[in-house]
């Protein structure tokens, strides 16, 4: 089965983690957003770009109380040099992973360590608030199109992860996968993702997809032992203000 493109998950991410509001202006997409998550707060060029328009974009940035942040994706090489010249830095390389949901939905998780929740328990708000994904982030899930789900896990009969999920086309994408720092590398986030992809194979998607930065050696070590694979790379460019 041939993987999904990375063009085709941009798409997914801004469908399944979707920004307050877009904008499209010039050759821009200019996503407005106060939840803090790059995500959904960043420009993408649509079209070739001259430094003119760099600065259309910043100044509706910086107009909607954002700093300026532009994501880079691939064919982006051009636009990444121009904003490398005006001081941009790279924030956050992204890998973005893709399997056939198949392939992770092999062997079910004990019973009692994964069950689907929408909306979100107060419990999983907690876990996510420890791991620093706050009230927007949650806006964001809230706002998203469906199918979406939350997944609790639990280890010795206690709340100790949360991930969320959404579809677009026929994908299903993880975000914001927590565990609690007391349950950490006990196998959590590895059956918390093959629940995610038992509940996408029931919703009708043909792919797990997700993002990790490439910095998360740990995450993208799961993902590779699962039979995830990197499908496409992107980075963000922003400025020190």
């Amino acid at each position: 089965m041939t993987l999904p493109s990375a063009q085709k998950l941009y798409a997914v991410i801004d469908g399944s983690w979707p920004a307050s509001a877009k904008q499209a202006l010039g050759p821009w997409t200019v996503r407005l957003d106060d939840s803090g998550s790059n995500r959904v707060s960043a420009a993408t060029a649509e079209k070739p770009v001259v430094a003119d328009d760099i600065a259309m974009a910043t100044d509706a940035m910086r107009e909607a109380g954002q700093a300026p942040l532009f994501m880079i994706r691939e064919g982006d090489e051009a636009l990444d040099a121009e904003l490398a010249k005006l001081g941009y830095a790279i924030m956050d390389p992204v890998n973005m992973y893709a399997a056939p949901v198949g392939a992770i939905a092999t062997e079910r998780p004990p019973p009692v360590t994964s069950f689907e929740v929408w909306p979100p328990l107060s419990v999983q708000t907690e876990i996510w608030s420890a791991g620093g994904i706050g009230a927007g982030r949650l806006d964001i899930m809230d706002r998203a199109r469906h199918p979406k789900t939350t997944l609790l896990g639990r280890l010795d009969d206690k709340p100790a992860g949360t991930v969320y999920v959404g579809i677009a086309a026929d994908c299903a994408m993880i975000h914001a996968l927590e565990i609690a720092e007391n349950y950490r590398r006990r196998g959590l986030a590895a059956a918390l993702t093959r629940s995610a992809a038992f509940w996408a194979q029931a919703k009708g998607a043909a792919y797990l997809t997700l993002v990790t930065t490439r910095d998360n050696v740990g995450a993208n070590a799961l993902y590779a032992s699962l039979g995830m694979t990197i499908v496409g790379q992107y980075h963000y460019r922003g400025l020190s203000e």
